[in-house]
């Protein structure tokens, strides 16, 4: 199984979900793929932001090798699961797929809710962390 997350600049949201569900991945011996990318490519090649980092740490979870990718159309054929952190990210994919089965990959990481975006706001990442947890870990279970 492939799993990409998705958010805005793949420097915050993303990289905690990437990171969050591959430490689960391996601690479940799944063998799944998993990575993150951003709709827009301001920080390609940048490793995620330093308070995603920390949140991340203080939870035993090191993401400082990510680094940011922008979203390419080659990725809605190469996972099985495009995971939006919002809604706009959730549209923005959707325009950019071809056909139904491109389609029926991408749906929001909360299903019906958002992941508010911590960039502005310091604290925020806690509770971002938490969510991306909570989720990460009933992903594991509904598809394991």
């Amino acid at each position: 199984m492939k799993i990409l997350m998705v958010c805005l600049g793949n420097i915050c949201r993303s990289p905690l979900a990437h990171g969050v569900l591959q430490h689960l991945v391996q601690r479940n011996g799944l063998n799944w793929t998993v990575d993150s990318a951003g709709i827009g490519g301001w920080h390609v090649g940048n490793p995620p932001d330093h308070r995603a980092i920390a949140v991340a740490k203080r939870y035993g979870i090191d993401i400082s090798g990510q680094r940011a990718q922008q979203f390419h159309p080659s990725h809605l054929d190469a996972f099985d699961h495009i995971l939006a952190m919002d809604r706009e990210n959730l549209r923005s994919l959707m325009a950019r797929t071809k056909t139904t089965e491109q389609r029926a990959r991408i749906q929001l990481f909360l299903e019906d809710s958002e992941v508010p975006d911590p960039y502005y706001d310091n604290q925020l990442f806690e509770p971002v962390y938490q969510l991306v947890q909570q989720r990460c870990n009933e992903l594991i279970e509904r598809l394991k």
